[in-house]
């Protein structure tokens, strides 16, 4: 049988659970999978961005960067976690990606959302010569913002390609899967104390 805390990552994991995610934290490209491992659960990365906005009941990560974009960046810390994905033609911050516990979407349209649970807004404040905006999802106790600067002639396309490949897990799947690969010994979210608010 294999040691569920045989991993550097695992073992950066449990501290940053016990810590309290109370420092920015950088994780590469694959510790922001959806389905990450044997179990295929959450990778680490994800579990850290629940942590860092403990009211939001969904959770930002990577299914598969699509061909052409790759991840830039990731920092978490207390109030928010984000990323970045960018490509040659639009530059390493070219859709920002952030998980808030609310966002100011004044001036964002509604409309039809893609993803079951989640409202879908967008606020584009310029078309030319680059197509620059904002796409929220907001759900109970959070916001993914995805703040996109793009050029080139077919600017829609690359943005549907990138933000397809932005997916969302549900806190409560986060919180199963951080309790089962540690044996029961760490939740996600701290355990309500009998007589406390």
């Amino acid at each position: 049988m294999r040691s569920r805390w045989r991993s550097p990552a695992t073992a950066a994991l449990g501290a940053a659970l016990l810590a309290g995610c109370a420092l920015p934290v950088s994780v590469g490209g694959s510790e922001l999978a959806c389905r990450a491992g044997d179990d295929g659960g959450p990778a680490s990365g994800v579990v850290l961005m629940a942590q860092s906005v403990p009211t939001a009941s969904w959770v930002p990560c990577l299914d598969a960067v699509p061909l052409g974009w790759r991840l830039s960046g990731v920092e978490v810390r207390n109030g928010s976690g984000g990323f970045w994905l960018g490509s040659d033609r639009d530059g390493v911050r070219a859709i920002e990606t952030r998980l808030t516990a609310s966002c100011d979407t004044r001036g964002a349209t509604e409309i039809p959302s893609d993803r079951d649970g989640l409202r879908r807004l967008e606020r584009v404040t310029q078309v030319r010569p680059e197509y620059v905006g904002t796409r929220f999802y907001v759900f109970d106790g959070g916001c993914l913002s995805m703040a996109f600067r793009l050029s080139g002639d077919y600017r829609a396309e690359p943005l549907a390609v990138a933000t397809e490949s932005i997916d969302v897990v549900s806190r409560a799947d986060v919180a199963d899967h951080v309790h089962v690969t540690s044996g029961g010994r760490l939740h996600l979210d701290a355990p309500a104390v009998e007589g406390g608010p």
